[in-house]
């Protein structure tokens, strides 16, 4: 596969007819699908939603999916499967009634599910068009999206090639007396440099701030000894995204930061080593959390250990306590313990992982301990 936008029209064809297989199994009449990763996953379309109305929709009984859109947004389709499949595009103007069309799709009063991205502004006229209330979609669609082929995962291998590559550079920015805004800039545009369509996310936390899992940047300018948490990704085509945590350290943070982290590498890594099918998210979740509280550091662990990506950066599967979710070859997600003392500072390590047949593949491979960039 080359790096283009989508992938061949045949996969978005295989992915269309299980969708309406799984809604079928489900109970459901057909699947509707607004703008977003569903309809991207779906379809190859990167359409935005607006107040007018583009939908998906997948009858369960197999007669094929139509999409519904205006008229004057037609060309958003043009980069996506829905010419090469013959999909019948029922398109609409000023005037028109878009949900009256979505519904002459599918039987009176059907039951129906909804992306879990479809705006209010859409989901209340449908269901009183329809006459019933939709469920969402998560429940059929992540039985697809958490399954990924061949191809998503040399996506995701490319993904996480490209992170590695910006987090080998950070000796070149993290500096003392520099502000975490300014080294997120350059972080920002090494990310696109380094092969992704975007900067998705850029989290450096430095000093105290490391102690917030979700912070993103500030004017805090950074010190010598400072432990700096940096957090970044983005996609890259078609829409595969990276996602990966290294902990620095401006020179020597002492002691204790340095023997807290080690032991939280070896979280990460027990972690890590737990992935392989037939184990449970929470299980996985389990073997991080097992060894911070066995090194006194339980309540420093604040947050679950994963989450699946792909199309979206938060996705399933969550690798969290009571998810009894049995893994199966092709799921992705991450690895990221974190530990956390407010006031001080706080660390992460991360890595994004594929279930194999027999074990686990990291998509990261840069070095997972305290790095000192000083």
């Amino acid at each position: 596969m080359t790096n283009s936008a989508r992938f061949p029209s045949a996969v978005y064809a295989t992915r269309l007819a299980r969708a309406a297989e799984l809604s079928a199994a489900a109970g459901l009449d057909g699947l509707l699908i607004t703008p977003g990763p569903d309809l991207q996953y779906l379809l190859g379309s990167r359409a935005e939603s607006f107040e007018r109305l583009t939908c998906l929709v997948i009858p369960a009984d197999g007669s094929g999916a139509r999409i519904v859109v205006p008229k004057m947004e037609l060309a958003a389709l043009g980069g996506s499967a829905t010419a090469d499949l013959g999909l019948e595009v029922l398109d609409w103007v000023d005037g028109d009634d878009p949900y009256l069309l979505a519904g002459s799709v599918l039987p009176p009063k059907p039951a129906t599910a909804v992306t879990d991205a479809m705006p209010a502004l859409h989901l209340l006229p449908l269901a009183s068009n329809f006459g019933t209330t939709p469920v969402l979609a998560t429940a059929v669609l992540r039985q697809l999206r958490m399954i990924k082929d061949a191809d998503e995962i040399e996506a995701l291998r490319r993904a996480g090639a490209a992170i590695d590559r910006v987090h080998a550079r950070m000796a070149e920015w993290i500096v003392a007396g520099r502000t975490e805004a300014e080294v997120a800039a350059d972080i920002e545009a090494a990310i696109v440099a380094e092969g992704h369509t975007e900067a998705e996310f850029v989290i450096v936390g430095s000093g105290p701030n490391g102690a917030d899992p979700h912070h993103e940047v500030s004017d805090r300018r950074i010190e010598a000894g400072d432990v700096v948490v940096v957090d970044i990704g983005g996609p890259v085509e078609p829409g595969y995204n990276s996602d990966s945590t290294r902990t620095y350290s401006v020179g020597d943070p002492g002691d204790d930061a340095s023997t807290r982290i080690a032991v939280l590498a070896q979280a990460q890594a027990a972690a890590v080593a737990a992935v392989r099918p037939g184990v449970t998210a929470e299980a996985v979740d389990a073997a991080a959390r097992n060894v911070l509280a066995e090194a006194g550091l339980a309540d420093a662990f604040i947050h679950r250990t994963g989450h699946g990506i792909g199309l979206s950066v938060h996705e399933d599967p969550y690798i969290v306590a009571g998810n009894t979710l049995v893994l199966e070859p092709g799921m992705a997600f991450s690895i990221e313990p974190g530990i956390y003392f407010k006031g001080q500072w706080g660390a992460r390590i991360e890595d994004i992982v594929v279930v194999t047949a027999d074990g686990y593949e990291s998509m990261n491979n840069q070095p997972h301990g305290l790095t000192s960039v000083d």
